[in-house]
């Protein structure tokens, strides 16, 4: 069943606000502080959060940001994308990736293995309006999505 079917079939609140989370990681050496510069090279996590902001349609949000396009836009970091010149979605994965600590739209942890080793995971996350997504049936493939019901939260794969 496609994750729209499963949400049309819980009958949600137009209001509804779903949440997207996919999360990638790779081994690392942490010793050299560069943990989490192999993550973004090594893992999808910013093409795939990239491809799915770049619908504007779909209004997606950040809990710490409000929209991320606006944010971004906001804070400068859209202003020298010329249209028709750049894919939308490459633009803005490469941004997120050259100010990956300053538009902080990405958390990284990483768990130490010993003193040189370990694994470093990036996790995207942003809330989508349930009548946005189900309007515009996005590509999700590797995204959990999250919504709550009357029963509790539901949790599954896209």
């Amino acid at each position: 069943m496609t994750f729209t079917k499963k949400l049309q079939s819980l009958k949600l609140p137009e209001d509804s606000v779903v949440t997207l989370i996919y999360e990638d990681g790779t081994d690392v050496f942490h010793y050299n502080e560069t943990e989490v510069d192999t993550a973004i090279s090594e893992t999808t996590v910013i093409s795939e959060f990239a491809s799915l902001i770049a619908n504007s349609r779909l209004n997606a949000s950040h809990r710490w940001c409000g929209n991320v396009l606006e944010h971004l836009r906001d804070n400068d970091y859209l202003e020298d994308y010329e249209r028709g010149s750049y894919e939308f979605e490459e633009y803005l994965a490469d941004t997120i990736t050259e100010n990956f600590y300053d538009v902080d739209l990405i958390e990284y942890s990483t768990e130490k293995y010993d003193h040189k080793r370990g694994f470093t995971t990036l996790t995207a996350e942003v809330q989508v309006p349930v009548v946005s997504l189900l309007q515009e049936k996005p590509f999700l493939s590797g995204w959990k999505l999250s919504v709550e019901t009357d029963n509790g939260t539901l949790t599954f794969d896209a």
